[in-house]
């Protein structure tokens, strides 16, 4: 019962790094044009090939999957690594089972990316501070920051 308690402790920790918050501050929000010139700096940086979504998302697709393939309102079940574009990371699940939620209750930049890809694959987002935490900060994520997340989509349920 103990390691059950344990557990579900952890997962809501890992879900309340993912979900968007909202605080009153003075911060503006950047528009994804303002930090494209970041995000593409960040790709030739680390050798990505990524294509530009109208939202102002980048992606690569390092493995399209075979499975299911989720919607923005989906369950889905995936193991992740997110960071800051110095390399910082302020977010990661790759246990075995890895983190089960619904895309429309995370940010928007995964809600957008993650249904690119079935279940199975693996996508690379960059993704513009406005469809992240925008003006909110969260954890050791700054306000206005843009994100890098690896997501691999174990499954769709």
């Amino acid at each position: 019962m103990k390691r059950f308690i344990l557990m579900a402790g952890f997962v809501s920790l890992v879900f309340a790094g993912c979900k968007k918050t909202t605080t009153a501050s003075t911060c503006t929000p950047v528009e994804p044009s303002t930090e494209e010139p970041a995000i593409v700096a960040f790709n030739t940086l680390k050798g990505y090939t990524a294509t530009k979504l109208p939202s102002g998302i980048y992606y690569q697709i390092v493995n399209p999957g075979t499975g299911a393939q989720p919607t923005a309102t989906s369950n889905v079940r995936a193991q992740y690594v997110g960071k800051l574009f110095d390399g910082t990371t302020f977010d990661s699940n790759y246990s075995l089972s890895g983190a089960s939620f619904n895309l429309s209750g995370v940010i928007q930049g995964w809600t957008i990316g993650v249904p690119l890809i079935k279940s199975g694959g693996t996508i690379r987002l960059m993704i513009p501070s406005k469809l992240a935490y925008g003006c909110s900060a969260s954890g050791s994520v700054p306000a206005n920051a843009p994100l890098f997340f690896e997501i691999t989509l174990l499954s769709v349920f």
